[in-house]
């Protein structure tokens, strides 16, 4: 009963009227006609229809056995997306994936952020982990192997994000990530990885909010700045990063109100 429950919750909320045409807006500056998007935890798909509308091909990861069952039926016939029901992570091979059956969108492959979470976020105080599943593990320097390297990376892996970008060794155009208050410190590290791939600068999502946060895309450094104080008080969002345009040595915006200049 907890997997339909689960199920049919996130069917509602990701599939829900109006949400391509708002996720298609969002992606349109990052996205475009012949790209090369991977989507890392796809979960039902609506993120990767979304890409696919917007002209690029979507490698699909989704780990979990039900889920990506699910995500193949609602997703798998747009030839220009292909699921692979894989999780991504540091290095190739196997991995236990802990697996809440009434909110799948919280499976995770990150353990110690599993076991840690409940206590300091409330919103997972009522969540459970009933089982655990044995998934396969490819990383994201292995896609590129396959596929080339992509426009557009969009991670959102349940505290498991910087092992994800662990498993890549060179930067790609433009990328996603989501963070959770309680666990920051990912996003920091996430941040910092980064920068240690690329030029990067940074904006924000909160939420499911279609809007960024800054006005002015930010410095490694401010994001950073803004993570450590806490994020703006938000209870989740999405990091996207980008190749920098910012000449060397410019000033970013002050993020001191959660908002650019």
């Amino acid at each position: 009963m907890d997997e339909w429950f689960g199920l049919l919750r996130s069917l509602v909320l990701y599939w829900r009227p109006g949400r391509q045409r708002a996720l298609k807006r969002l992606y349109r500056p990052f996205v475009g006609p012949g790209d090369l998007v991977f989507d890392v935890g796809a979960h039902l798909g609506d993120r990767a229809w979304a890409f696919a509308a917007l002209g690029a091909h979507v490698i699909a990861l989704e780990p979990q056995p039900r889920i990506a069952s699910w995500l193949k039926c609602l997703v798998g016939g747009n030839e220009r997306i292909t699921v692979r029901a894989e999780a991504a992570g540091s290095e190739s091979g196997r991995a236990r994936l802990a697996i809440s059956h009434r909110t799948p969108t919280v499976s995770t492959l990150a353990h110690s952020w599993r076991r840690s979470i409940p206590n300091t976020n409330p919103g997972f105080r009522d969540v459970r982990w009933q089982a655990e599943r044995e998934v396969v593990v490819t990383t994201l320097d292995r896609l590129i192997e396959t596929y080339g390297t992509p426009r557009f990376c969009k991670i959102d892996v349940e505290g498991y994000e910087l092992e994800v970008l662990r498993g890549l060794s060179e930067p790609v155009p433009g990328l996603s990530i989501e963070f959770v208050s309680g666990s920051l410190p990912v996003a920091v590290g996430c941040v910092r990885r980064l920068e240690e791939l690329g030029a990067y600068e940074f904006n924000a999502v909160l939420g499911e909010e279609r809007s960024f946060v800054f006005d002015d895309w930010q410095s490694g450094e401010a994001v950073l700045e803004w993570l450590e104080a806490g994020a703006g008080g938000a209870s989740s969002g999405d990091l996207y990063a980008r190749l920098g345009t910012r000449p060397a040595g410019a000033s970013s915006a002050s993020v001191q109100d959660g908002r650019g200049s």
